[in-house]
């Protein structure tokens, strides 16, 4: 099993900053690209910003600028730096990654994984 944990979310005012940690655990042979997904109430999830396993970036358009992802392969962690927070960036951050997996038997599985999702509340 593979557990993906996010936390830094909370409520911050407009322009403010927040930083999302997402700790990825479990029989990991290796991560492949890991990304940050958003769900807004009433909306589609979305993806702001992803990352491969060699550090290339992709970012939304929206989010270009003022959202850094990075990653640090030694620790199995992502993490979302967010800046010029707007009202708009309210929603359920989702952590996510291509994971490779091993069981016992030295069975190699290739899964997606979904963290729990962490609440980012931009409002004054």
């Amino acid at each position: 099993q593979v557990q993906l944990v996010e936390s830094g979310g909370g409520l911050v005012q407009p322009g403010g900053s927040l930083r999302l940690s997402c700790a990825a655990s479990g029989s990991i042979v290796s991560i492949n690209t890991m990304g940050w997904y958003r769900q807004a109430p009433g909306k589609q999830r979305e993806l702001v910003a992803g990352i491969t396993s060699g550090g290339s970036t992709n970012y939304a358009d929206s989010v270009k600028g003022r959202f850094t992802i990075s990653r640090d392969n030694t620790k199995n962690m992502v993490y979302l730096q967010m800046n010029s927070l707007r009202p708009e960036d309210t929603a359920v951050y989702y952590c996510n990654a291509g994971v490779i997996t091993t069981t016992r038997l030295g069975v190699y599985n290739a899964l997606e994984v979904w963290g729990q999702g962490t609440l980012v509340t931009v409002s004054s």
